[in-house]
């Protein structure tokens, strides 16, 4: 798809009233050797396909990164060690494995902007563009759902574990970057249902929540 075809696809998306239910979302979670964007690298990408209000478990996307850098502090948080046993694509395998699998879908993550700007430092890095998906945070979304007033304390962020706790969602494969995916999946699922109780609503509103 040429960049213009692919704006011009995008232009629609927001013209029209398309429901949630039949526009195709990739849900992603990034694990990696830390937060610092300039030095630290991602370690495994998990993505999940959800539209028409499922989520397709046997369309998952999963990929582990072959890096050089690595932080034995973090792999206590996601479990991953530098001596895994699977066989690991380099890093500019495993982007274009992932760039196919997102096509031109909608990105949810919790906390976006971290997952998004670690893949875009590491397209850079391999000479690839940047996202041009549009993309939607459940951590800001779920703060649209809460109810404003004085007797109930809103918090500046919610975790994803809060999330969790909020939606009674199981969190078995929490710290995996497929399990938090799937986490990120059904609490959006729950968000948009929250949402719906007020009014009916489209693609393009819930994008106006932002």
């Amino acid at each position: 798809m040429s960049l213009f075809n692919f704006w011009k696809k995008e232009e629609d998306l927001f013209d029209k009233n398309i429901t949630i239910e039949e526009t195709r979302f990739v849900v992603l979670d990034t694990e990696t050797t830390g937060f610092d964007y300039d030095n630290d690298r991602i370690l495994c990408i998990g993505a999940l396909i959800l539209q028409n209000g499922k989520i397709a478990i046997n369309e998952s996307f999963e990929v582990y990164l072959e890096q050089d850098h690595y932080d034995k502090s973090t792999a206590q948080i996601h479990g991953i060690l530098k001596a895994f046993v699977i066989q690991r694509p380099s890093e500019l395998e495993a982007l274009q494995q992932f760039l196919d699998f997102l096509g031109d879908s909608i990105i949810i993550a919790h906390h976006t902007t971290f997952d998004i700007t670690m893949i875009n430092r590491a397209l850079e890095r391999n000479n690839l563009p940047q996202l041009a998906n549009h993309s939607l945070d459940t951590a800001i979304l779920y703060k649209r759902t809460l109810i404003k007033s004085h007797l109930f304390e809103r918090k500046d962020h919610y975790s994803l574990d809060d999330l969790a706790d909020k939606f009674d969602i199981s969190k078995k494969d929490r710290h995996t970057a497929l399990g938090d995916a799937y986490i990120t999946a059904i609490a959006f699922l729950k968000i948009v249902k929250k949402l719906k109780e007020k009014k009916e609503i489209n693609l393009n509103q819930l994008f106006k929540l932002f």
